[in-house]
């Protein structure tokens, strides 16, 4: 057999193993833009193993698959610490998340808030400590359990440190090489998920009156099939978590894809000069940011275009130009304009260009339909959806996952708490946020975390015990820590969470005299 032959044969061998994976249970539900072949050329020739990853991944798939059943929530918190961690595990929570923001806080040299500026493998730098803290303390675990009369073993519960963990890709950091390589080094790390979002790359602003920028539909279809695409070259079933946060974004950063046409927003006034003018002359003229673009905003009367047909046609001509969307609601700009020039009989003033923001974005009416079209777009290639909310409202959250659970009710789907948000205000009675985590599973939304605990809890508690500590000492140390870690501790010896018997063990076995001395 002929070197040639030798390689045709591996690669068919790789292909009828994908294909094999491909027909599981859980990998049936995607379908992907690329053929088995396509992957088997770019495998290497030695077979990788990532067993962590796809272990924990396989362990989280069938804890969706168990609460969707039951319709019962899976609730997480921020935490990107090996302790806090430690002990999320032993409350009794069965999955951890690994929030982008929080790392960018805690873990970085340089620390900001949430405007993802730190580098691309912050999060998987801390997944990967997560996951080895996870390891040792189920060794750990497992030798002091060993150590224990069978006595002490049916009394003392055991803790499940291995909880699948979830961690945020903000928009994956980089091109669709750099998105692949970010994939890989989660599935290196241990992670059992991660969520990839429609963001723009630099262009998180939270400060300055602006709101998010998204990118383009096609694009974000690219990032999430480069990261499918690394998954099935490593052969993780890592699961692929889509997340939709054009909900509240004010921009999108090219108009390049006709799915997102009829969300991009234009100047109808045809006397008001293009943004970039007004702002270089307000910077001149020493004015304020945030009051000269709201002022050049209410001069623009910023409309879609298919609200700027609305604004001058007549009712019979808008039901008219209503035929266009009749097959399809995705038409281009440019099918738009010629429809309604021949529909409507007054000019139509729509420009998208001159509504554009220093840095080029194009002006976007964020709504729930953008998000349900995004979401349906990266059904097939993603496990679970995520629709960010930052300012939830009832009616929407019933509106999204009841349009998309009638395309896949088998899937699981999650959902962020805001930190500061005022659920009453916002609607939301005590009873209703009493059973929220219910009502939600209820709709398969079973993934659902507070990212952001890891900050607003620790900044409290921490706060107390330091004032407490500073008035009272050591002896409001051992009243409030030592003594109640004492009874409460679960492991049976009160040291043993630092692993003092793991570690003696391990430094008797090589220190052996019989080993090290020549007797």
């Amino acid at each position: 057999m002929t070197i040639r032959d030798q390689e045709e044969e591996r690669i068919q061998s790789e292909i009828a193993s994908i294909e094999k994976w491909w027909a599981s249970e859980k990998q049936a539900r995607l379908k992907r833009p690329y053929s088995a072949r396509d992957v088997a050329v770019m495998r290497n020739s030695i077979e990788l193993n990532h067993q962590v990853s796809s272990q924990q991944a396989v362990k989280l798939w069938n804890l969706f698959e168990e609460k969707i059943a039951k319709k019962e929530p899976l609730l997480t918190y921020g935490a990107v610490d090996p302790i806090l961690l430690s002990q999320l595990s032993k409350s009794g929570l069965e999955i951890g998340y690994v929030s982008g923001a929080v790392c960018g806080l805690s873990n970085v040299a340089e620390p900001s808030m949430d405007t993802a500026d730190y580098p691309w493998d912050t999060v998987p730098n801390t997944v990967q400590k997560l996951v080895n803290s996870q390891l040792w303390h189920d060794r750990r675990q497992n030798h002091l359990r060993s150590l224990m009369t069978p006595e002490q073993r049916a009394a003392t519960p055991k803790v499940d440190y291995l909880v699948p963990l979830i961690a945020d890709g903000d928009m994956g950091f980089g091109s669709t090489t750099g998105i692949m390589k970010f994939t890989k080094k989660f599935v290196e790390a241990g992670v059992a998920m991660f969520h990839l979002d429609d963001l723009a790359i630099g262009m998180k602003r939270f400060t300055i009156g602006e709101g998010r920028t998204v990118v383009p539909t096609c694009e974000y279809l690219k990032r999430l099939t480069a990261a499918r695409f690394q998954l099935d070259l490593m052969g993780a079933e890592t699961l692929l978590m889509g997340r939709a946060d054009s909900m509240h974004a004010e921009y999108i950063s090219s108009v390049i894809d006709p799915r997102d046409h009829g969300y991009v927003q234009g100047v109808t006034n045809p006397d008001c000069e293009p943004l970039i003018e007004a702002m270089v002359k307000a910077q001149r003229n020493g004015e304020d940011y945030k009051t000269a673009r709201k002022l050049w905003m209410e001069k623009a009367c910023l409309l879609t275009f298919d609200e700027a047909v609305e604004k001058v046609a007549t009712k019979e001509e808008y039901q008219e130009y209503l035929t266009l969307f009749k097959d399809s609601k995705f038409k281009s700009i440019n099918q738009r304009r010629q429809h309604a020039s021949q529909v409507v009989a007054k000019q139509v003033f729509f420009d998208w260009d001159a509504a554009r923001s220093t840095d080029g974005q194009y002006f976007l009416k964020h709504t729930l339909d953008h998000v349900i079209d995004r979401a349906i777009a990266s059904l097939p290639i993603t496990d679970t959806t995520w629709a960010r909310m930052d300012s939830p409202k009832w009616d929407e959250i019933v509106r999204f996952h009841e349009v998309l659970r009638k395309i896949d009710s088998k899937r699981a789907y999650g959902f962020g708490y805001t930190g500061r948000y005022d659920y009453k205000a916002a609607g939301f009675s005590d009873e209703q946020l009493k059973n929220l985590q219910f009502d939600l599973a209820e709709m398969g939304i079973v993934f659902q975390t507070q990212p952001i605990y890891a900050c607003q809890g620790l900044n409290m508690v921490s706060l107390e015990f330091g004032k407490m500590f500073k008035k009272e000492g050591i002896y409001g140390y051992n009243r409030d820590i030592v003594v109640p870690c004492k009874e409460n501790e679960t492991d049976g010896f009160e040291t043993a969470w630092c692993g003092a018997k793991l570690s003696d063990t391990q430094m008797f076995m090589a220190d052996s005299l019989d080993v090290t001395l020549p007797y």
